[in-house]
């Protein structure tokens, strides 16, 4: 009975005590005596009403301030990676990857965040390495990876206002990133499973599906990948990459990055190597569908990009042959007209495994996997053994002697059948670093079509000819519908506004971005640098809502520097604002991290002004490269 009556609302309780008291008085008196019953006393009760809730006003313009920062004094040793928020203790949660750890922010005063306490992985797991956190209500996830990345790992939940350890469970290899549903009934893990350096170990991916229901207590399902082996060749027939040597489809499956409906039924993973994305129904815990993503056509003005990185000049223009992989990092979801819509960050990423190992490059299959080269030397007329020791993927080595561009496709820069012409020079196409695996003739059974070096097919023959180029990512982010449908992407236009007039870097925005077009995050700033390899390379990504309208939000890793995009009709995003807090861009960040600024912005988190420390919308971002937090407040019109 108490606790019901707690429950009641104060105007209530004061009513039914004012009728206590009035019908007690009315039953007092002498036991001998007659009663006299007095009408107890009309208590008008006030309707309880509910308090309306202030709508937020919908901004006109938005644009980034940034206000706050912590510096770990940590220089390209990942200190600082994923964000989280918790409302109620207003804290911050960063990824250290660098300590194994959590480090936790005071954000009472977000322009001066301060650090209060450590989650520490090793506690639950010796030798963890912290790849991901997420929070929701005071319950903070925390994604370990084991010290040998190809064992399981671990799924650990804390106190957030308290940091003690709630509970721990066992989930799959390299757990990469984790999430909660927006019910908070579930804490989603994507394990990527990725092989070892010498892949002779390669773990299924797999995504966990965790009730979290009684926190104490979390109960394990895994999403996996099972039921699509024997399948591989039907999903490379679909554009699905599947390609690790003498990978099952659930071993070459490498789980990324995950989005939730808002109904938390229905969550989105991006198979980022496979360049495609799979769907999962929590309610079972299982996978339903992957669906390969394609590709960009860079014939196309739409989706011009500078591929060249030592011509010290921008570029943008259109290649003819050239095809880039979108291969997406990050994902978000968000509802636009009663109907949920993906958000991807479409940076690319490479298998590189064993390059570092002599055996592999000099040609030993079993100790590794590489896919990367350059065109220069994929298609250089005297094949491609003088990379062998250096740079060369075994596994290119043995499944033929060089590559020849077919001049169908290439005779505008001069590829005749058994030559490249001037294709493979640096100031063409020489230098932009393509995947070898996709792009030349097959046969039915899948075994490259052999021609002879002086481009005349036969079976004899020890050269295998490409029709197309693929390259590493979009440069771009992009809009897809909940079965996998592209419904919008930037195409070339981040490329293009860098090289812009109206791009402008530095918190005072003062520094024009086409002197520094394309460049790195890890060193001194060097125009160009990255154009022949994924260029700005988005890949961290978010979204919120203010008022009634969404917005995205994009990290460029290499470029650095938050986009900020309208997204609120998904097939017409408008940009609103870009800003690149790294100060000094003549400077070595090594050797001047406290002066340089922000570098290599990693996880982004929205805190919408209702759970803000100071009643404003702030963007969280953690930049693994200077190991800085930067807190960033909105700035709005209306």
């Amino acid at each position: 009975m108490a606790s019901s009556l707690r429950s009641l609302p104060r105007a209530r309780l004061f009513a039914l005590s004012v009728l206590a008291t009035a019908l007690l008085a009315a039953c007092g008196g002498d036991d001998n005596s007659e009663a006299v019953v007095t009408p107890p006393p009309v208590v008008v009760v006030p309707p309880v009403v509910d308090p309306v809730p202030e709508v937020e006003a919908t901004p006109l313009t938005v644009m980034l301030e940034k206000i706050g920062s912590y510096e770990t004094g940590e220089f390209l040793k990942s200190a600082a990676e994923i964000t989280a928020y918790d409302a109620a203790s207003k804290r911050s949660f960063v990824v250290n990857a660098l300590a194994g750890a959590v480090d936790v922010l005071d954000l009472s005063n977000p322009a001066k965040p301060v650090k209060v306490g450590r989650i520490e992985g090793t506690a639950v797991l010796t030798g963890a390495e912290i790849n991901s956190v997420a929070v929701h209500d005071g319950i903070v996830a925390v994604a370990m990876q084991a010290p040998v990345k190809t064992d399981n790992g671990r799924m650990a939940l804390y106190n957030a206002a308290t940091l003690a350890l709630i509970s721990e469970v066992e989930i799959g290899a390299q757990p990469d990133m984790v999430t909660f549903t927006p019910d908070g009934r579930y804490v989603l893990v994507a394990n990527e499973g990725e092989p070892s350096d010498d892949y002779q170990i390669d773990p299924e991916g797999s995504v966990s599906v965790i009730d979290v229901t009684d926190a104490r207590k979390p109960v394990v399902r895994t999403a996996g990948f099972t039921q699509f082996n024997g399948q591989e060749a039907a999903l490379r027939a679909r554009g699905v990459r599947i390609f690790g040597p003498k990978a099952t489809a659930a071993q070459d499956f490498e789980p990324e990055y995950i989005a939730v409906s808002a109904d938390s039924r229905t969550a989105w993973v991006t198979l980022q190597e496979n360049n495609a994305l799979a769907r999962i129904d929590l309610a079972s815990a299982k996978v339903i569908s992957v669906t390969a993503l394609g590709y960009k056509d860079n014939s196309l003005a739409a989706n011009a990009l500078d591929i060249q990185d030592e011509d010290g000049k921008i570029n943008i223009t259109t290649w003819a042959g050239v095809r880039s992989l979108y291969m997406p990092d990050s994902i978000a979801a968000y509802e636009a007209g009663g109907k949920t819509y993906l958000v991807t960050a479409n940076e690319g990423d490479a298998r590189a495994w064993g390059e570092d190992n002599p055996a592999y490059v000099n040609g030993d299959t079993s100790q590794g996997f590489m896919e990367e080269f350059r065109v220069k030397h994929l298609t250089n007329a005297k094949g491609w053994s003088g990379r062998k020791g250096d740079d060369l993927p075994a596994h290119l080595s043995a499944l033929a002697a060089g590559g020849l561009l077919n001049p169908a496709t290439f005779a505008y820069c001069g590829a005749t059948a058994g030559a490249p012409g001037k294709c493979r020079d640096d100031d063409v196409l020489g230098r932009l670093k393509v995947t070898w695996t996709q792009g030349y003739q097959q046969n039915a059974d899948g075994s490259p079509v052999m021609y002879t070096a002086a481009g005349v097919a036969s079976p004899a023959g020890d050269r295998i000819m490409y029709d197309q180029l693929y390259a590493f990512g979009g440069r771009s982010f992009s809009i897809w519908d909940e079965n996998g449908a592209q419904v919008w992407d930037s195409g070339a236009a981040i490329e293009k506004f860098l090289a812009s007039d109206a791009c402008q870097l530095g918190s005072a925005r003062s520094i024009p971005c086409k002197t520094y077009f394309n460049t790195g995050h890890d060193a001194t700033a060097k125009a160009d640098a990255r154009s022949s390899a994924k260029g700005p390379e988005p890949e961290g990504l978010t979204v919120g809502k203010v008022g009634n309208k969404t917005f995205a939000f994009v990290g460029l890793e290499r470029m650095g520097g938050v986009l900020v995009y309208d997204i609120t009709n998904p097939k017409a995003p408008v940009q609103m604002d870009y800003i690149n807090t790294r100060e000094n861009w003549e400077l070595d960040p090594e050797k001047n991290l406290d002066k340089v600024g922000d570098l290599g912005p990693e996880g982004l988190h929205f805190v919408p002004a209702a759970s803000s420390p100071n009643g404003k919308p702030l963007l969280i971002v953690g930049n693994e490269v200077s190991g800085t937090t930067a807190i960033f407040q909105l700035k709005m019109t209306y």
